[in-house]
């Protein structure tokens, strides 16, 4: 709603000043900034949050991840790291301070949307929480590598 917010915004403003003839606001910006803060925030913006992606795959070796197109390359775990792990409800914001790629007190968590996930204890004491909308798929996939 925020992201809605800020692009009508600027698509409001740059209707005021550029089409009707009307400063937009007390300090009106010169229509150059104001072409440009639409290009990048009533547009860029939008674009970018709706790339995000959250990709995790379990493969026999471990569970690869990345937050495209914030992180391009996949990250690894290998199965000997993670010692244990089960599918949770959590609370996006109170427990990780919103979505996305966030630390709290309960360790790292990558998170699009939802309160659901999969919750990862590793050997060095992290723990990782993966945002996902099929948690017991994801965690049954994991037992499936870490038994072996």
């Amino acid at each position: 709603m925020l992201l809605l917010l800020v692009a009508g915004l600027c698509i409001y403003g740059a209707v005021e000043q550029l089409i009707l003839g009307r400063p937009f606001g007390n300090n009106p910006a010169s229509d150059e900034v104001l072409v440009l803060t639409i290009i990048v925030f009533g547009l860029g913006l939008p674009v970018f949050m709706h790339q995000l992606c959250l990709m995790v795959e379990v493969y026999e070796d471990g569970l690869r991840y990345r937050f495209y197109p914030l992180q391009l390359p996949f990250r690894k775990l290998g199965r000997e790291e993670i010692i244990s792990f089960e599918a949770v409800t959590y609370r996006p914001i109170r427990d990780y301070g919103g979505w996305g790629i966030k630390y709290g007190r309960n360790g790292a968590a990558y998170n699009v949307s939802g309160n659901r996930g999969v919750q990862l204890q590793l050997t060095d004491g992290r723990r990782m929480l993966f945002g996902s909308q099929r948690p017991e798929e994801l965690a049954s996939a994991l037992r499936t590598i870490t038994k072996k």
